[in-house]
């Protein structure tokens, strides 16, 4: 089956169902090769525990367990956020900017050992493959890929099931519960099983569907006040309190996930043409995006907000598409970077049973001029200056009219 002689193999492993049983396959179709797994921590939490005993009980010969977490959001969420980037008006990319940041970790290990190939467990139908494969290329050029889901026998995630409980491979899935997910410090999502028929409701009160906390039918009857604080774009405080970078994430998770914050449902364009529906918890992160995008109201002007607006959905494309190593999202960081120098100060808001409430926001960089604004009487504008303005901002629409004979 193997194209080339293939010695060593640096394996993409995260423990769940498809890699637990790629590191066999691996050895029965290329010669017994060595299997090298590596896992990025990018926040699995617990996900992660007992993975080195699992990987080498399964034939691998050893397992890096890299911790990426001060990386992932400093350089690869901070970065998203910043430019605002929502890919088709929902998803906050939670996968997407996980991707490239362990795949990069992947072929510096895979040179180190001196691998002749590298293996990712994602299948033909995803958008994974793709923001693996493009890092890889981006940093390893001429590496040896395997994608055992083009090539392999298996037809479905029950064979996969089947075949691992053929060679006694523990899982913590089964049949029933056998929802594909995908979880790390910003997001969990879930896909398949109920969720393939964008008919079915989600349960969401279903005991251990939802992880990062509770629907909003569930959430407190009293509201929580939270006050995000930012610098030049990037969150540096909650409620007063300095945090880390990975810290605040995880607290505003915990205050999002117990208000009912940021569950998503939604049927997307995957990169590869087809739509696919899944649902998206992002408790803190969806409480981060409002907050940024409300202190950039009063931070920047009319001309410069539009434009970045725009930005932001080409940056969101490149994401979820899995460019980040390119020069165009090089090039739109550098932008977003430069609108970014004044949008530092402090948001408030009331969360309550899903919803994100406005309850206030300051900057002394702030646009807003309550004596411009105000609808009161005031000696710094001339309302009179308007009629002239509308003349000559109309005056293509005047001279149109007059052409068509009105």
């Amino acid at each position: 089956m193997a194209k080339k002689e293939i010695k060593k193999v640096v394996l993409a492993y995260s423990g769940g169902l498809d890699t637990s049983i790629i590191i066999p396959w691996l050895k029965e179709n290329y010669n017994n090769c060595e299997v090298i797994a590596v896992s990025g921590d990018v926040g699995q939490g617990t996900e992660l525990d007992g993975l080195e005993e699992k990987a080498i009980a399964t034939g691998a010969s050893k397992l890096y367990i890299e911790d990426l977490n001060k990386e992932f959001v400093e350089e690869f969420i901070w970065p998203t956020l910043k430019a605002g980037a929502v890919y088709e008006n929902k998803y906050l990319l939670g996968t997407s900017f996980a991707r490239p940041i362990i795949a990069k970790r992947i072929v510096e290990i895979a040179k180190a050992e001196g691998a002749d190939a590298i293996c990712h467990g994602c299948t033909g139908k995803g958008n994974d493959q793709v923001r693996f494969e493009l890092t890889i290329k981006a940093f390893a050029p001429d590496m040896e890929i395997i994608a055992p889901w083009r090539t392999w026998e298996f037809k479905s995630r029950e064979d996969e099931i089947a075949y691992a409980e053929a060679k006694n491979i523990p899982l913590k899935i089964n049949r029933e519960t056998n929802y594909s997910k995908d979880k790390n410090l910003w997001h969990l999502s879930h896909e398949g099983l109920d969720l393939e028929d964008p008919a079915n409701e989600p349960m969401y009160n279903k005991e251990g569907f939802l992880e990062l906390g509770v629907s909003p039918e569930q959430a407190p009857d009293v509201p929580t006040y939270v006050t995000i604080s930012f610098e030049k774009g990037v969150p540096v405080a909650v409620d007063g309190e300095k945090l880390e970078a990975a810290d605040i994430v995880k607290k505003l998770n915990k205050l999002g996930g117990e208000n009912g914050i940021g569950i998503v449902d939604m049927v997307e364009n995957r990169l590869v043409g087809m739509k696919a529906r899944g649902v998206y918890e992002t408790p803190g992160g969806t409480i981060l995006y409002a907050a940024h995008a409300k202190l950039e109201e009063i931070c920047l002007d009319r001309d410069t907000l539009h434009y970045k607006q725009n930005v932001a959905n080409r940056f969101a494309e490149l994401v979820y598409f899995g460019q980040w190593y390119t020069p165009l999202r090089e090039a739109l960081s550098a932008f977003v970077d430069s609108t970014q120098q004044t949008v530092t100060g402090d948001v408030k808001f009331k969360l309550y049973k899903g919803n994100i409430i406005d309850a206030g926001v300051t900057s002394p960089y702030s646009l807003y001029d309550e004596d411009i604004a105000t609808f009161d009487e005031d000696e710094v504008y001339d309302q009179n200056d308007s009629a002239g303005f509308i003349n000559l901002f109309g005056l293509p629409i005047k001279v149109q009219a007059k052409k068509k004979g009105y």
